[in-house]
């Protein structure tokens, strides 16, 4: 059986992809690596930051995954199988924690309403108000592994 951490790794690295240099992401944000905004040292990601290595692209996505899975886990007060658990860390890793805390699917599952919630993620597709087709995949992608889908 794989761990909820696995298999949020694996949808997270299909859809944020990695550039060892920064870019700036469609939202806007510099980013490096797996689509981080910060580094390993808490610094934020800017036009000016170095190129990293593989590994450490690895290892901070690695940390970050771990940093996400808390934060949902703080925020979440049902229980969750781990294929749910990794749909919420891909979400909430590319939407971040506060837009989580403030969602109607949270509300949702935490209310025990499942299918519902499962609903929601797929209103998380725009960025600046402009639907983005790979937010759109993406989002498939997290409700499928939320239902147990495709896993």
């Amino acid at each position: 059986m794989r761990t909820a951490l696995t298999l949020a790794t694996n949808i997270i690295r299909e859809f944020e992809g990695c550039s060892l240099v920064p870019y700036l992401c469609p939202a806007g944000f510099w980013t490096i690596g797996y689509g981080s905004t910060v580094l390993s040292d808490g610094r934020p990601v800017t036009d000016l930051t170095k190129p990293i290595t593989q590994p450490e692209a690895d290892a901070l996505l690695c940390t970050t995954i771990q940093n996400v899975q808390k934060q949902v886990r703080e925020v979440v007060k049902r229980p969750l199988a781990p294929n749910q658990e990794a749909a919420l860390i891909s979400l909430t890793y590319n939407i971040g924690i506060g837009n989580f805390e403030r969602s109607t699917l949270l509300k949702l599952l935490n209310k025990g309403q499942i299918d519902q919630a499962a609903e929601q993620f797929l209103r998380w597709n725009k960025s600046h108000g402009q639907t983005l087709n790979g937010l759109t995949r993406r989002r498939k992608a997290e409700r499928a592994a939320f239902l147990g889908e495709n896993l």
